[in-house]
């Protein structure tokens, strides 16, 4: 399932070389809503993999973008212990203009989901 949010981008981080083989990096947008009439801001990371760590590039710090993702949840253990992180992983991100609702394709960076079967299995 995906999933969709629009906000400014805030943070870009540096790519990181998880193993010989797999790559990750992290970015954050700020969203704000009005609830009641009073201004909630919430900051959402992002992950990046494989060959979608360069999207961010397209990308200035306050530029308004929409994002594409899905949730991905991974539980492992170590040391006998059980442990479970949970991802937003980035798949898509276009650029937004202000009051703008639909987006066209040409402006995207990636219109194709990631295949089903990518297993993301971070060990921690």
């Amino acid at each position: 399932m995906s999933y969709e949010i629009t906000g400014k981008l805030v943070a870009k981080f540096d790519i990181i070389q998880r193993s010989e083989t797999f790559k990750t990096r992290e970015f954050v947008i700020e969203k704000s809503e009005d609830i009641g009439g009073r201004v909630i801001t919430n900051y959402v990371k992002f992950q990046c993999v494989q060959d979608k760590t360069a999207m961010p590039d397209r990308f200035n710090i306050g530029d308004d973008v929409r994002v594409q993702f899905n949730i991905k949840g991974t539980k492992w253990v170590k040391d006998g212990r059980e442990n479970y992180i949970t991802n937003l992983d980035a798949w898509r991100m276009e650029a937004v203009k202000l009051g703008q609702q639909d987006q066209s394709a040409g402006n995207a960076y990636n219109d194709m989901p990631p295949p089903a079967d990518v297993v993301d299995d971070l060990p921690f």
